[in-house]
């Protein structure tokens, strides 16, 4: 598992963006200096936990952030501008700033640069988050070393939690199904029954099921993830529901 980097300063690096149809250069003292700032950095625009959980989850409680003082919510990845620009639009992304690393040289310095070339991904930044105050880092949540995409520490809900453990931001679901699936049908139903509100990302072709099997380890569907833990099959979701009734 890469080291953490609390306690130190964010490396200097200028990053090439792409906002509103236009290139924009900026340097890291120009987004943290005099700031406080949340970055979370994902393996990949447009990839299943990314799209699913990650990043809407960060948009949805930006207020809640800005509420307790943070200047910038950031989200980086080692993408080029048009990708990072581009999935921003899809996503309806407004108050999260998309940090294009399309280098890898934010990731290197901080120690997250990973090889993916298994799954045809290249260099690409491990997940993890941090909270950056007047650039330095205060805290970092970094995933555990863990095979797939372990999601579990970096979201928005636990980062929130360590500026303010007094805030509550729901339950976040995301659901991995198949068109026609029925253990997909009752996973959904019974979320339903529950009240919780869920993503739903459609394995639909061998993209995705080399994602789903590179996020979840599985192949099967359905796969069901609540606040980033991994709960597994409808049979799993079902057991976990009953024990926390």
């Amino acid at each position: 598992m890469p080291n953490k980097r609390e306690g130190q300063l964010i490396p200097e690096v200028k990053f090439r963006l792409r906002e509103q149809g236009e290139w924009v250069d900026v340097t890291t003292g120009e987004l943290f200096a005099g700031k406080t700032v949340v970055l979370f950095a994902l393996p990949g625009a447009y990839t299943p936990t990314c799209s699913a959980a990650h990043l809407p989850r960060y948009e949805a409680l930006a207020p809640a952030f800005e509420a307790r003082g943070v200047d910038a919510i950031l989200c980086l990845a080692v993408n080029d501008g048009f990708v990072m620009e581009a999935w921003a639009r899809e996503q309806g992304v407004n108050r999260v700033r998309m940090i294009a690393d399309g280098n890898g040289e934010f990731s290197r310095a901080m120690g997250m640069l990973v090889d993916r070339s298994e799954l045809g991904f290249g260099p690409r930044s491990w997940r993890y988050s941090i909270l950056v105050r007047d650039g330095k880092i205060e805290k970092m949540f970094v995933e555990p070393d863990l095979p797939g995409d372990p999601y579990q520490v970096s979201d928005a809900d636990t980062l929130l939690a360590y500026l303010d453990p007094e805030a509550a931001g729901g339950d976040e679901v995301a659901l991995f199904t198949r068109p026609g699936c029925p253990h997909c049908a009752r996973a959904k139903a019974l979320l339903e029954a529950q009240g919780l509100r869920y993503e739903e990302i459609v394995i639909d072709g061998a993209l995705s099921v080399h994602a789903l099997r590179a996020v979840s380890g599985a192949d099967t569907v359905p796969q069901i993830y609540i606040n980033g833990e991994h709960i597994g099959s409808a049979d799993a979701l079902e057991s976990h529901l009953q024990r926390a009734a």
